[in-house]
Order: structure tokens, then C-alpha cells, then sequence
């Protein structure tokens, strides 16, 4: 049996962050995934300026080391097609304190990203590596956490476990009453073409947010090697309500839309379709407890608007490593003492996930999204704020103030 102070089960961006942080911290610990890296992971490949402030925090070397690879393309802005076909090119807002001539963001496969974080994992000697590894179970015994695997055996006995394993872990259940509630959950499809035409020349991700996906969207984001990750998503009680087929919905969209069929009329995909579920952080959940803490996806902590997870993975990773060093401190492992862990979790992510979720709705009114957006392509000084809300907490507070939409509205 392993001993270890802490666990963290899941070596995805959540995971090897916490890892990383408690590294940085003196603080050794065991990381654990079902899987051998390299491997897969359906996502929209999108890492966001959010995503590299995080490892700036870690190590600035990190983004410098991972900007010279093969592995990504930089991506410096968002391309916006309204429901009405207008598109609003929106360069990202650079916090030169962080990028220092890096990029605003990245586009990299996650098998790549993911294997990435894994080597830099694999530099710190503190942390203990365990892969192709799936824990199953788990029970209490001494105010310490036994952790069982997949054949049966008991295997790692713990005083805390940092759960980092994605959208579809048991345990947020188990432990946390954590449940696939529809409105709060968006179900998505992703494959890989190459040769798309009309990529703009600053790799921008690109948004479409087409009427019959609202309030989700349909995104082509460039990667390496002129190929793409091309997909969609919907939330969930959408796709109940209507009955929508997503495989069939992506192709329909690639070869029907006016606009998009151009751009793939050459285009081949080299990946068949894989679908995922992305649990939204558009309601508080509860994330700790007993000697336990729920990180990323299998905390709900996806952005609303957007769908993007990774940054707020990465930054919960960072938020569990800093309480987990409380608990050893204080030796205090119960859920009265972990909820400090939510209180300041959610003091640091909640407003902007209100926000998103904010903007979210805003996409229930179409009209009012591509008004905006036509506004915006006339106006320097509106595309300058909607490129702000990208990143400025209280430049997006304005979202949620009518004033915002009678400016906009009269000018």
C-alpha cells in the first residue's frame, strides 16, 4: 500500500496543477490517472490567456518552453459570427505583466497539452507519478481516506484526496451529490479536418453562434499543421427538448450553411466525431468534505459562455494546493474546515461565472447579440470594451446593467 499526505486522483490540467502548486509549496504528493499518457481528451484544444496566467504563476518558463514547440499555434484573438451572419474579428487584451511578447493564448491538441504538463510533472521530484491506475472506491478508517482500485485491492491510504478526475466522476457524485442537471450542462461534439479555408491569418478561434445551437455555438479553432478542431455544442435541455442528433447537427451545419460549406468544400476530416459533456459552473455546487476537494470538471466549474474549462481547472488545481496546505498545518482534514476551500474558490470564480452565465442568457435574444455585434463593427469604441470583457472582470459587469444595451442601443 502507498502511503501518502495528499492524493489527487486525475492528471489532467486540474490535476497536474494542484500537483505542480503543492510542489511548489514543499509539499509532496501522489498523482494518480487511469490512463498512460500521452492520451486523448475531447475538448476544444482552446487554451485561454486564463490558462497561462495560471502557469505563470507556477513557473513563467512553462509558457516560454511550451511556446517554442511544434505542439500549438498562438492564437491571438476571436472571430464572433452573430446569428445574423455578421462577423466581429476581436483582437484578446494582453497583460504584458504576464505574456511578456508571449501570445494572448494558444490552440493545442490536449493529448499534446495535457502530455506537456505530464513531463513538466515529471521534473518535480516531490510529486509520485502513478499512471494506468483506476481508483473505484474508497472508505474512511482513522480520520484517513483508503482509496481501492479497479481489481478490488486497497491500494493508497491518505489524510486527503483531491479529486481532479473530469466531468464524469463517480465520486462528485458519491460525495458531493454532484448530478447532470440538463440546464446546467452542455453536451458537445468535436472532430479534426484539415484544409479549411478562410482561417484568419492571426490564428483567431472562431464562434459561430448559429440560431438552431443557441445559446450554444459552433467553433472552428486552427491548430498545427493547417488542420482545425472543429465542433459544437448545445446545452443539454435544449437537445432533450428538440431531440437533437449532435453528429448529424455538425455535419448538416458543414455541408448545408451558406457560408461554412465554402470553407469545407476541400476540406477532409481525418478524425470521426467524439462526443463529451461539459458540466457549467452556472449554479454553486458543493466541492469538499471530509478529507476530499473537487477540482475542474468534476467540480462544474466550465464557463457558461463559452465552455471553456482548462483555465478554471487549472486555477482550482491552484486554489486546492493552497487550502491543502492549511489542512496540514492545522491537521485538519474535516468538511466544517474544507469549506474554506469553497468559500475561497468560489470568492475568486463566482462572479465570473455569473457573468458568463449573464452572457449565456443574452444569447436567448439573438437579435439582441447580432444588434450588438453590427454596433460593433461600425464602433471602435464598443469592439474596444467587448475585447475587454474577454478578460476585465468589471468592464463585464456591464453586461448585466440595461444602461450597457441603451448605449448601445442609441448610440
Amino acid at each position: 500500500m502507498i502511503e501518502s499526505e495528499v492524493c489527487i486522483i486525475g492528471a489532467g490540467p486540474g490535476g497536474c496543477s494542484a500537483a505542480m502548486f503543492l510542489d511548489k509549496m514543499g509539499i509532496p504528493s501522489l498523482l494518480v490517472d487511469k490512463a498512460t499518457f500521452p492520451r486523448d481528451k475531447i475538448c476544444g484544444d482552446g487554451l485561454s490567456g486564463w490558462v497561462l496566467s495560471i502557469l505563470n504563476k507556477l513557473d513563467p518558463e512553462i509558457n516560454y518552453t511550451f511556446s517554442k514547440t511544434p505542439l500549438q499555434v498562438p492564437s491571438w484573438g476571436a472571430r464572433f459570427i452573430a446569428p445574423n451572419q455578421q462577423t466581429l474579428d476581436v483582437p484578446f487584451k494582453i497583460n504584458d505583466a504576464v505574456n511578456n511578447n508571449l501570445p494572448a493564448g494558444f490552440v493545442s491538441k490536449r493529448v499534446h497539452f495535457d502530455n506537456f504538463l505530464i513531463e513538466e510533472v515529471k521534473k518535480r521530484r516531490s510529486i509520485n507519478l502513478l499512471e494506468n491506475t483506476e481508483i473505484t472506491d474508497l472508505e474512511y478508517a482513522d480520520n484517513q481516506v483508503l482509496l481501492t482500485d479497479k481489481n478490488g485491492d486497497q491500494i493508497i491510504k491518505t489524510k486527503l484526496v483531491i479529486f481532479a478526475n473530469g466531468a464524469y466522476s463517480k465520486f462528485s457524485k458519491k460525495l458531493a451529490n454532484i448530478h447532470m442537471e440538463k440546464r446546467h450542462y452542455v453536451a458537445g461534439i468535436r472532430s479534426y479536418f484539415e484544409g479549411i479555408t478562410g482561417i484568419h491569418e492571426n490564428n483567431y478561434i472562431e464562434l459561430h453562434f448559429l440560431k438552431e445551437l443557441l445559446p450554444g455555438y459552433f467553433w472552428i479553432f486552427p491548430l498545427p499543421n493547417g488542420q482545425a478542431n472543429v465542433g459544437l455544442g448545445i446545452r443539454s435541455d435544449k437537445i432533450s427538448k428538440q431531440g437533437v442528433n449532435l453528429k448529424k447537427q455538425l455535419y448538416q451545419i458543414i455541408n448545408h450553411n451558406p457560408i461554412l460549406k465554402e470553407r469545407f468544400a476541400n476540406a477532409k476530416e481525418i478524425d470521426s466525431p467524439k462526443g463529451f459533456g461539459l458540466p457549467l459552473g452556472s449554479k454553486k455546487r458543493k466541492l469538499s468534505g471530509d478529507n476530499f476537494m473537487l477540482v475542474g470538471d468534476a467540480a462544474s466549474l466550465i464557463d457558461p459562455f463559452t465552455g471553456e474549462g482548462i483555465g478554471n481547472a487549472m486555477a482550482s488545481g491552484m486554489y486546492a494546493a493552497i487550502h491543502a496546505e492549511k489542512c496540514l498545518k492545522e491537521n485538519n482534514f474535516s468538511a466544517d474546515f474544507m469549506k474554506g476551500y469553497d468559500q475561497y474558490t468560489y470568492g475568486k470564480l463566482s462572479k465570473e461565472l455569473q457573468l458568463s452565465k449573464a452572457m449565456q442568457d443574452l444569447l436567448n435574444y439573438p437579435w439582441l447579440f447580432s444588434l450588438i455585434v453590427n454596433k460593433a463593427i461600425k464602433n471602435k469604441t464598443l469592439r474596444e470594451t467587448i475585447s475587454s470583457m474577454l478578460t476585465d472582470m468589471e468592464v463585464r459587469e456591464q453586461l448585466k446593467k440595461p444602461s450597457f444595451y441603451f448605449k448601445v442601443l442609441f448610440g
